[in-house]
């Protein structure tokens, strides 16, 4: 990562459950580290519930949207409603890749 910002081209490692999603143009890395889910948790409530309501398709968009904010890495000045922009404009359909990187490995932890 550069001092500026996220670098342009930001590959998640899979081996950490990284993801990435595009805000402004450029690619962004999601990363479940421990701080990040307990805020994300702190914010959402327990994460075992909200992997109980994604596995029953009941996960709702706002929910996604922070999960995304607290795991992003480098978000600098990205406000949650940015972040929630950012999954409309990918779109739910490819949200869910990077989703189901995260809960994995909120579920399985690191290999």
């Amino acid at each position: 990562m550069t001092a500026g910002g996220p670098t342009p081209n930001a590959q998640p490692n899979s081996q950490r459950g990284e993801a990435s999603i595009i805000i402004g143009g450029r690619s962004h890395i999601l990363r479940p580290t421990f701080a990040a889910l307990v805020a994300a948790e702190e914010q959402l409530g327990p994460l075992f519930a909200l992997v109980e309501r994604a596995g029953e398709g009941r996960l709702a968009l706002q929910e996604i949207a922070t999960l995304f904010w607290h795991c992003c890495q480098d978000r600098g000045d990205i406000s949650q409603v940015q972040m929630g922009d950012a999954v409309m404009e990918t779109g739910l359909a490819a949200c869910s890749t990077p989703l189901r990187s995260l809960l994995q490995q909120i579920l399985q932890g690191s290999a």
